[in-house]
């Protein structure tokens, strides 16, 4: 019996349809069903004289990003708060979205917790958007009788860690965007506007001056080689981050590096400890036990190196050992963190301390992308200015010269 409720369910699509009431009035609206002719029945039990139905579109859309999960799971946490039951918040939210892929999951979910899922174990079957700590959190709520609760935490949670992703970008967007278009003008000044002054100058005669002669010499190595040059550049780039995606050994040796990178590599640690303070707070506040929660914040850090300090840590911690003193011996923690979480332990309170660590840490990385944004604006100005500058007075030097070249 319970098989075929879960094969109707399965079945059941969202219609769109339009009629007329009893009083010749247009309606229109939505609703769930196995086929046009059960809306037809449906509608007409009711009093509609159905006009016009369609299948609701469910394939296509754009891809669901982790924003689209974010909105999801706080429009959610809102609606169970004021007291709307859970399948009726899932009806409201997957009508409300945009994202055809984002309301078939809704609806995917919503039918698997109908036939008597657990919401836990229906976000578990979608693991590419519900990550295990989601889903630990989400189970927990389920468990402690506190769902609307947990979800709002959640919902804090993904708003502060997208908070931080952007931040990050942002500091990096600009400074990224300038090297590109800079890159874009050098080339079309060797390969377009250099060669033409080089026609000009062979009508002056004589020696050309070595600035001169070196960028004409550039420009011709552009000229012949910019396919080599272009397909190196992409073909490396995509090699090189797909190599960074796949290889655990290439993800240590790069975020081992950013960390030290001068400037944003401050930045960048930054950020990972407020993500993994944050994700430890948020997991041990909802009651999962400190080992089970270690298995999530390795990877909510989104770093390599913290991700293995984490494993070191969630095996100490099993044998034993207090957290301060596992974390202490990563040697990748900064000391206000273990003074935190060493008060804590001390007074059960660590939830909240963590907590605080967190929001410290994220105001730290506003600040400094704040001061990264004025710094580098002058320092680039200066580097294109250098670049730019020094080609335009390479390729006047001869006309500056032009009286003793004639």
């Amino acid at each position: 019996m319970a098989t075929a409720a879960l094969a109707k369910n399965s079945k059941e699509s969202i219609f769109e349809w339009e009629g007329k009431d009893k009083n010749g009035k247009l309606v229109r609206g939505e609703i769930r069903a196995g086929g046009e002719a059960v809306v037809s029945a449906s509608l007409r039990r009711q009093g509609i004289l159905l006009t016009k139905v369609k299948k609701r579109r469910t394939s296509g859309g754009r891809s669901i990003k982790q924003k689209d999960i974010a909105i999801f799971t706080r429009q959610l946490a809102t609606m169970m708060k004021a007291g709307v039951p859970l399948l009726q918040s899932f009806d409201i939210v997957a009508r409300g979205s945009t994202n055809p892929r984002m309301t078939k999951l809704l609806t995917d979910i919503r039918n698997d917790v109908e036939t008597g899922t657990s919401l836990s174990s229906a976000f578990r079957k979608h693991p590419l958007h519900f990550d295990s700590l989601y889903c630990n959190l989400v189970e927990a709520g389920e468990a402690g009788g506190i769902l609307e609760a947990l979800l709002d935490r959640l919902a804090i949670y993904q708003e502060k860690t997208m908070a931080i992703k952007s931040k990050i970008k942002s500091a990096l967007m600009y400074p990224v965007a300038v090297i590109v278009v800079a890159f874009v003008v050098l080339t079309v000044i060797m390969i377009f506007v250099i060669p033409a002054f080089e026609d000009v100058f062979k009508s002056f005669g004589g020696e050309l001056p070595a600035p001169t002669q070196a960028i004409i010499w550039m420009s011709h190595f552009f000229v012949t080689w910019w396919w080599a040059i272009f397909g190196l550049i992409f073909g490396g780039g995509y090699f090189f981050f797909e190599s960074w995606k796949r290889s655990e050994k290439m993800q240590m040796t790069m975020d081992r590096i950013l960390l030290r990178v001068p400037i944003f590599g401050d930045l960048i640690n930054k950020s990972v400890i407020a993500r993994w303070t944050r994700t430890l707070s948020t997991m041990f506040a909802a009651g999962v036990p400190l080992v089970e929660a270690l298995d999530s914040v390795g990877g909510a850090a989104g770093n390599a190196v913290y991700a293995q300090a984490t494993e070191q840590i969630q095996k100490d911690v099993s044998t034993g050992s207090a957290l301060t003193t596992s974390m202490t011996s990563t040697g990748v923690f900064p000391t206000m963190v273990l003074q935190m979480a060493a008060i804590g332990e001390e007074s059960g309170s660590l939830d909240h301390m963590l907590a605080k660590a967190a929001e410290f840490y994220e105001d730290e990385v506003d600040e400094m992308v704040k001061g990264l944004s004025s710094l580098m604006e002058p320092f680039i100005i200066v580097i294109l200015g250098t670049l730019i500058g020094g080609i335009v007075v390479s390729m006047y030097l001869p006309i500056f010269k032009l009286g003793s070249v004639v």
